[in-house]
């Protein structure tokens, strides 16, 4: 599985990362953790706010921070 964090590095992106990271390690499951920061990287996934979450390519939140509870759902 392949998680990426899409963001410029705000705090809501760290948020975001941080709560994906408490998801997996709560859920113990196998799973490279991605960051993209570059703008040219996040518009390719069609994302206009930040921060989002996609996952194995699949963007399922964008413009907000979701809870360690919601992404736990996700994976």
């Amino acid at each position: 599985m392949i998680i990426k964090v899409l963001g410029t590095g705000c705090k809501k992106c760290e948020k975001t990362e941080a709560n994906v990271r408490e998801a997996v390690k709560e859920l113990g499951i196998d799973a490279t953790i991605e960051k993209v920061e570059d703008v040219q990287g996040i518009m390719s996934y069609g994302v206009m706010a930040t921060p989002a979450l996609v996952i194995d390519e699949q963007v399922k939140v964008k413009g907000k921070v979701p809870s360690v509870e919601d992404i736990k759902k996700m994976l």
